[in-house]
């Protein structure tokens, strides 16, 4: 059933998460189920994509994470924009904090793996998020 959420959301590119599809509300027991599946699905890409990144070009690690999180939102434009539009407008104080805990876990990935952060660093979330918004700031997106 994720498979299909997923899919539907990257066809829409709407922001809106997608309850409507048949066996949704059978499958996921509420919207913060559903948006933690989609968020679980994007750490899993975005890890994938960087340790791939890493091992393709081990010359510069900092852009290669910054690419990671690109190609990693253009296969994924939908769950992006899923996530990016809940994370401003959350349904509930619960998903709020765990899309803003998911997302500083995210953006410690980017900085340790970049090489400028420990995991545990207390910076790594905001270097990571530098790293974010660079590789947000070149994202092509399709129309």
């Amino acid at each position: 059933m994720l498979r299909r959420v997923v899919e539907e959301a990257n066809l829409r590119c709407d922001g809106v998460l997608p309850t409507d599809l048949p066996g949704v509300r059978e499958a996921f027991p509420d919207e913060l189920a559903l948006v933690g599946a989609l968020q679980l699905r994007w750490h899993t890409r975005l890890t994938g994509a960087v340790e791939q990144a890493l091992g393709a070009d081990a010359g510069e690690p900092e852009q290669a994470v910054v690419a990671a999180w690109r190609n990693t939102a253009q296969a994924l434009p939908g769950v992006r924009a899923v996530l990016d539009a809940r994370a401003e407008r959350p349904a509930s104080p619960e998903e709020l904090a765990a899309l803003r805990t998911a997302a500083a876990k995210d953006r410690a990935l980017l900085a340790a793996m970049a090489g400028l952060a420990a995991p545990a660093d207390p910076r790594a979330a905001a270097i990571g998020r530098r790293l974010e918004l660079q590789a947000r700031g070149g994202l092509q997106v399709a129309a």
